[in-house]
């Protein structure tokens, strides 16, 4: 049985060899090529210093090269570290030094880009490229190691690595908004992802013939469902190439050649391919299963899709990065007059949700709220280098008082139907969901706040059917007159992505406060 994520490739690659694995554009590997092209690079990460347990960041637009990698550092023993290529430079900066990664597979291009923000202090001492850019004399970085993809397909180290490693060893850290500013990385053992790996290869029928779409970019946990559940079946990986969802039109296209049979994304892209995507067009014959995640997705969309392609099975998935996904809900056909949201349903297998109340007891009553709990073996380990927000996060069980076992407090609000399904209500705190990201807006108040011209600053969530939320700012300038909005949006995205930029800014000469001195941000929202 296999019990490492890697394994499920090695198992893959013997049994459907000459199988497509991953397919992009116009380029594939097959299994037998994946598991040797794996293997060739662990062979290298090892014998270049890299040992078990060590973080390894992926600096990749998404390619082959990086499902190539992702494999490769777990059969190396190590933990793969997945760095948004689009985040600004100073995020992927902190998530180098915060996670102590001293060997990156990046492509030539990227350097320039960490050169800028690691100017006096390099910490990398391995660099592999994916391309055969890089020339010796031109490195000004003499201390680091560098190894050109070359060197790795010619390298006649092809066996699997012997690597001893055991389940609750690190798999992944994926780094998500956090309340101080600063991203925080999640971590995710191989027992905890494979908890998850074969509830879903289980659940949803998962076969060679599937050929899975991979939407989400590696940074984003819902990437963990298309590349391991894909790989543990031996069926075809799709990648979608970056950037199509903004073509609705180009996405439905791209569903219909590709001969897609599971597609797994965010809501408001399929809310898109709906609106934009002339779905009438197309019969999408292979597709099977819809699932989505990440967001709430607007009920009117939803049936229109249902009525577009009948055929398929729809399941609404839910689960923070923390737990991956922890309940399910099959939807079947809504009624013409419902408009409320999709049921976020019961738990997986081998996993616990339950609701505790304002008294802290366990909600067992229909239509009574609480706050969502999370245990099981899909629990993840805490947070990287953060040993305070872990202990505010991941709790002892109060509820189970005769051994010491772990719970995950969500701060999602959630209610139960008379069927024993949950719904969910909102967050619990004013972190928040837009377009399948999971936003804290304090962290954007926190970059807002260190702006030289800014005196106060305040952001607030307007709720938006196709991208779950609007982000909308609220400024005081130091002086009146003194900032522009697109100077604050410039400053703005040299710390944080572009998911997160407020969509409206507004500059005001003062911000309302409450009798405790505090901004009234119930007050802003009103008034939104």
């Amino acid at each position: 049985m296999a019990y490492l994520l890697q394994q499920l490739l090695s198992r893959s690659a013997a049994k459907y060899p000459d199988k497509d694995a991953v397919i992009y554009q116009d380029a594939s590997i097959t299994y037998s090529e994946l598991e040797k092209v794996t293997n060739q690079l662990a062979h290298l990460l090892i014998a270049y210093g890299v040992k078990r347990g060590d973080r390894v960041g992926i600096y990749l637009h998404k390619s082959i090269f990086s499902i190539i990698s992702v494999f490769a550092i777990l059969k190396a023993g190590a933990v793969y570290v997945p760095i948004d290529p689009r985040a600004p430079a100073r995020r992927s900066a902190y998530i180098i030094r915060n996670c102590g990664i001293k060997c990156l597979i990046t492509a030539y291009e990227k350097i320039n880009v960490l050169q800028e923000v690691f100017r006096e202090e390099w910490p990398l001492e391995l660099i592999i490229l994916t391309d055969d850019r890089f020339v010796e004399e031109h490195n000004p970085f003499l201390q680091t190691q560098w190894i050109s993809w070359q060197m790795v397909i010619t390298s006649n180290q092809a066996s699997l690595p012997e690597i001893e490693r055991i389940d609750t060893d690190l798999a992944y850290i994926l780094y998500t908004s956090g309340s101080t500013g600063d991203p925080k990385g999640v971590m995710i053992s191989h027992l905890n992802a494979m908890t998850f790996v074969n509830w879903a290869y289980d659940c949803f029928h998962i076969v060679r013939e599937d050929r899975l779409s991979n939407h989400a970019p590696l940074h984003f946990d819902l990437s963990i469902f298309d590349i391991f559940v894909g790989v543990k079946a031996g069926a075809s990986i799709v990648l979608v190439p970056e950037g199509i969802s903004t073509f609705p039109i180009k996405l439905a296209e791209f569903i219909e050649e590709n001969r897609i049979s599971v597609w797994y994304s965010v809501p408001s892209v399929l809310s898109m391919l709906v609106l934009h995507g002339n779905l009438q067009k197309y019969r999408f014959s292979n597709l099977r299963l819809i699932l989505f995640a990440g967001d709430v997705f607007p009920v009117k969309y939803l049936k229109e899709l249902m009525r577009a392609i009948p055929q398929a099975e729809y399941y609404n998935l839910y689960g923070p990065t923390e737990t991956n996904v922890c309940t399910f809900y099959h939807v079947r056909e809504l009624a013409p007059e419902r408009m409320e949201p999709v049921l976020i349903g019961k738990a997986c297998t081998n996993t616990e949700v339950f609701a505790v109340n304002e008294k802290d007891e366990i909600v067992t009553q229909p239509g009574e709220a609480g706050e969502l709990y999370v245990r099981g073996s899909s629990v993840a380990q805490g947070y990287w280098g953060d040993p305070e927000k872990t202990r505010l996060l991941f709790l002892p069980n109060r509820f189970q008082p005769h051994y010491e076992e772990k719970i995950y407090k969500t701060g999602d609000l959630i209610t139960l139907d008379d069927k024993g399904n949950y719904l969910y209500i909102g967050r619990k705190d004013h972190m928040i969901k837009s377009r399948g990201y999971r936003i804290e807006l304090g962290e954007i108040e926190t970059v807002l706040y260190s702006h030289s011209k800014v005196k106060e600053a305040a952001v607030i969530a307007i709720p938006d059917d196709l991208i779950g939320n609007r982000i909308k700012a609220f400024v005081v300038p130091c002086e009146a007159d003194s900032l522009t909005k697109m100077e604050l949006e410039r400053y703005c995205l040299e710390h944080i992505p572009r998911y997160m930029l407020p969509s409206i800014i507004e500059f005001r000469d003062f911000l309302t406060k409450t009798s405790t001195g505090k901004i009234d941000r119930k007050l802003l929202a009103s008034e939104r």
